[in-house]
């Protein structure tokens, strides 16, 4: 499969990432179910955006830029958390994507990771 993506990095830190999208909806279904999704997988995690591209997104690319990175270059810091200031809304949540969501617990499998309760 080929891509059309692209990074900026400086010094090592990237800084910049982004890609023209697929915006056929069959064919991102298809690179979904290549990943061994599931259909309730495909849903529960990128449903807002399968559905846009169901209802005709145009064709379109995107990029993020990193200022958090660019301002800890920029200030020497060694970890994005000594120039976070604060999270996305009071709770931390991300509304477009319903982040941060239930752990799958297949991917914590893969890594090797356990979920614990704090006392």
């Amino acid at each position: 499969m080929r891509a059309q993506c692209y990074d900026l990095v400086l010094n090592g830190t990237e800084l910049l990432s982004g890609s023209i999208r697929i915006t056929d909806y069959e064919l991102q279904q298809k690179m979904f179910e290549l990943l061994g999704l599931t259909k309730e997988e495909i849903d529960a995690k990128f449903g807002f955006l399968v559905d846009a591209y169901r209802f005709g997104a145009p064709p379109h690319g995107g990029a993020g830029i990193g200022l958090d990175r660019l301002a800890m270059i920029m200030c020497g810091a060694e970890s994005l958390r000594d120039v976070v200031a604060f999270p996305k809304v009071q709770n931390a949540s991300e509304l477009m994507s319903g982040a941060p969501a239930v752990a799958d617990p297949k991917a914590l499998e893969e890594l090797a990771l356990a979920l614990t309760d704090e006392e």
